[in-house]
């Protein structure tokens, strides 16, 4: 039976209409982050696995399940009923990529119909997913090749004009479930110590390959099961992310500045690898989400600072050249972490890439001035396009007399113009751009 609604999604048994809520709800513009808590609320403890199933899974391949869909629709379905459309895309994906019976599937998702309150729909459900049980082969071959690809066409056109060798690796990773990662801090153990307590405990572990704090997980589990999570032994984050540390390569005594810090990941990385540098100050716009920057170096028992500032207008308190390392982590696209925000393909459009640009623009000329002469500034993004990277760094090189790049001699990603790019990879680490500048005297 349904009950009261909460955050937008009603109580229920039903596990498929609490996902096509979800989905409906991303659709109209919401990031699975922000549905998601309410949506495992709405469902029994043994179905919330299922549920995130359902909506990473569906968002995941959104493109090609709304391309087959499509055909099998002999008109639009109206805007209120975008719970029912969202409905259908769950059979379908059940259909075509869970190893769910088809009876069940198609049974337990015409009967979410009643739960969403459309019993209406009841027919044109079992309708539509047995259409797709008859005709699947034929369905699929009419795939353009970007719905194929489960990619939006504007974003799998971008990939085949900047990387063309590496564009049809980059598809598959993205349509993959991410790799479980974690950072060991170096302040309580070493990785292989780690390594160690992670195999007595039976849980299947490797060493990354770029990081030495890199630990990936042969298989997801809860944090909390984690030995020593709770005492700061570890945490979560993407190889990828575990590089800027290293790259920032800071000295005893400094100040640093990580100039977009939430979640905190970066800066508490910085304070686990160099213990001895004088301070360092975490700023983000959103003050929401710098209080996980707090909690995080709770956890961890490291002094971070924490300010709620905007980089591109920072406040007069921080003074000019108070700075020797600045850490730029710029809002992007997010075009190199999909696979683990699939949401990114409905909610990304192809002329983002010049608002974020403009946002890092910005950033940069906020926060140079900050910069000693002399000083470090690493910038990073988590995209794989040129528009917020490479030239990003050209333009601010052009415009900027004391900005001075430097060469990153690391084995590690594609080498560009201005700095590295690492591409998103089936069991590795997510897609990152970084690049170095340093201000002279």
């Amino acid at each position: 039976m349904s009950r009261k609604p909460r955050g937008g999604v009603r109580k229920t048994s039903n596990c498929r209409a609490v996902a096509a809520q979800t989905l409906q709800r991303v659709a109209g513009g919401q990031s699975l982050n922000q549905c998601l808590p309410a949506a495992l609320e709405a469902v029994g403890f043994d179905d919330r696995p299922l549920l995130q199933e359902l909506c990473y899974g569906c968002l995941r391949l959104y493109p090609r399940l709304v391309a087959l869909l499509s055909p099998m629709l002999d008109k639009p379905l109206r805007d209120k009923d975008g719970d029912v459309y969202a409905l259908l895309l769950v059979g379908l994906y059940q259909l075509s990529a869970m190893r769910i019976p088809a009876h069940a599937a198609v049974s337990t998702t015409v009967d979410a119909t009643r739960e969403l309150g459309k019993p209406w729909a009841k027919g044109l459900c079992n309708a539509v997913l047995r259409r797709f049980q008859r005709e699947r082969e034929d369905l699929l071959a009419a795939l353009s090749e970007a719905d194929d690809a489960a990619h939006p066409q504007w974003l799998f056109e971008r990939l085949q004009l900047e990387w063309p060798a590496q564009a049809n690796s980059i598809v598959d990773a993205n349509n993959q479930r991410p790799p479980m990662t974690l950072r060991v801090n170096a302040l309580r153990t070493d990785r292989d110590a780690y390594l160690e307590t992670l195999s007595k405990a039976g849980i299947a572990a490797r060493p990354g390959e770029i990081s030495g704090t890199a630990v990936y997980l042969e298989a997801p589990m809860d944090v909390n099961e984690l030995p020593g999570f709770a005492e700061g032994f570890c945490s979560v984050q993407d190889e990828a992310a575990q590089v800027a540390a290293e790259l920032l390569a800071c000295e005893s005594g400094d100040r640093v500045l990580d100039a977009c810090a939430a979640p905190g990941g970066k800066s508490c990385h910085l304070l686990e690898r160099y213990p001895d540098i004088a301070e360092l100050l975490a700023i983000d716009a959103d003050a929401e989400r710098l209080q996980r920057v707090a909690q995080n170096a709770a956890r961890l028992s490291l002094p971070v600072q924490a300010m709620t500032a905007d980089a591109a207008r920072p406040p007069a308190e921080l003074a000019p050249a108070s700075f020797d390392r600045i850490l730029v982590d710029a809002p992007c696209s997010a075009s190199g972490v999909i696979r683990r925000h699939p949401d990114i393909k409905l909610l990304r459009r192809a002329s983002d890439a010049a608002s974020f640009a403009s946002q890092q623009r910005a950033i940069l000329a906020g926060v140079w001035p900050l910069l000693k002469p002399g000083g470090t500034l690493l910038y990073a993004t988590c995209s794989i396009l040129a528009a917020e990277n490479d030239q990003q760094l050209l333009d601010f090189l052009a415009s900027q007399p004391d900005a001075v790049l430097e060469t990153l001699a690391v084995a590690w990603g594609e080498p560009t113009a201005c700095g590295r790019q690492l591409l998103p990879s089936m069991a590795g680490p997510d897609g990152l751009y970084y690049a170095r500048l340093t201000k002279s005297a």
